[in-house]
């Protein structure tokens, strides 16, 4: 035979002792290449690599759809039925609701703690102001996740001189503990306002509405509680539930608003679930629903789900534009549903609602000061 093919049998064979013995890392993934067909060099470097980059890409959608599988959904509660219309009275309003009409209103105080929201703050107290006996606002320099803050409401205190009379504002200083929990600070925050409460001269039987700032009762939510004798001693509020503006109504679901009636020793402010109760159609929920793409930023990264920013193009003030006038998702998820039906059925863009009826007075108002509230004007200053 030829010398070239003896030579060539003769390094196979070399090769096949070589990868038959104890040999170099190098070396024993030479071997290894060597025994793989073109399938298994697919599933190696194209199929494993793209399913990694989805889950690293994609985790938090995939977590999210299965939901059904692993949680399930809360005990339903005990709806409500709400009822009013301006030329009813209120003793005819409490009749309809079960409910007697006392002799003379509760006290009512309305106790938030505050970020940065001073739009969403100013539409609020103007709803509530004539049913409110105290305000109650607690700031801080710290945001839930430690970031250092200014105190934005005493920069802006002048535009509340409305309030003044009846106004408890009090500061507290931030742990900035590194690496923390962000509910924890904010736990921290709520027992701090528990007592200024108590500064602010709560007594029991007074009504006390927990609620994040951008969750506003109606007035007449609050004045018919105030009013009747027979209310749950706390209830939740349901509020339409809007994101960016009230251009998108995302559902009817937001309930985490409550009102209680005082009891000393036993209320504390949370804002978690606390009874069974729900009072429907009781207001509005406007989350994110700023005037600036920059107050957009600073809240993704302040607030207790911050780690929902999982990469930093999230924060590109360009995207974030593109994502509200779009009604998309700021952090692209899926939505927060128990049932396959539900989560399918809100995945995908919020519809463009074009109604602005039944929304705040003040609101519609002044209009054109808050013209990027409304339906049609998405648009946002840079900051």
């Amino acid at each position: 035979m030829p010398d070239g093919y003896s030579s060539s049998k003769k390094n196979d064979g070399n090769w096949d002792d070589v990868c038959g013995q104890e040999a170099s890392k190098m070396t024993q993934i030479r071997c290894m290449m060597q025994t793989l067909d073109i399938r298994s060099f697919v599933v190696l470097f194209l199929v494993i690599p793209i399913g990694f980059m989805g889950i690293y890409f994609h985790g938090q959608k995939i977590t999210y759809f299965l939901r059904p599988l692993w949680q399930s959904p809360p005990k339903p509660f005990i709806p409500i039925p709400h009822y009013y219309h301006e030329n009813v009275s209120m003793d005819s309003l409490c009749k309809l609701h079960g409910w007697k009409l006392r002799d003379y209103p509760r006290k009512v105080y309305d106790a938030v703690l505050f970020n940065n929201e001073i739009d969403m703050l100013t539409i609020r107290w103007k709803e509530l102001y004539p049913y409110i006996t105290q305000f109650v606002l607690l700031e801080t320099n710290s945001t839930f996740t430690s970031i250092p803050k200014p105190h934005y409401f005493a920069i802006n205190r002048e535009r509340f001189d409305f309030v003044k009379p009846r106004l408890t504002y009090g500061t507290i200083g931030g742990r900035f503990m590194k690496d923390e929990n962000p509910f924890v600070e904010e736990a921290y925050q709520r027992v701090a306002l528990d007592h200024l409460l108590k500064i602010a001269g709560i007594e029991d039987g007074d009504l006390l509405i927990m609620s994040d700032v951008d969750e506003i009762p109606s007035a007449h939510t609050i004045d018919l509680l105030r009013w009747c004798d027979g209310p749950p001693s706390i209830v939740h509020l349901n509020l339409n539930n809007y994101l960016y503006s009230f251009e998108f109504k995302v559902d009817h679901s937001s309930w985490r608003a409550s009102v209680h009636q005082y009891q000393k020793g036993k209320t504390r402010y949370v804002h978690y679930r606390q009874t069974d109760y729900l009072l429907v159609d009781s207001g509005w929920h406007c989350s994110f629903c700023f005037r600036k793409i920059t107050d957009f930023v600073f809240k993704m990264k302040a607030y207790s789900h911050t780690d929902r920013v999982r990469f930093t193009h999230f924060l590109d003030p360009k995207r974030i534009q593109n994502v509200i006038c779009n009604g998309d998702d700021l952090y692209d998820m899926l939505p927060e549903e128990y049932t396959f039906k539900d989560i399918i059925a809100k995945m995908g863009p919020i519809p463009h609602s074009y109604s602005a009826v039944h929304l705040p007075s003040y609101l519609l108002n002044h209009a054109d000061k808050y013209k990027y509230l409304l339906p049609g004007n998405c648009i946002r200053e840079a900051g």
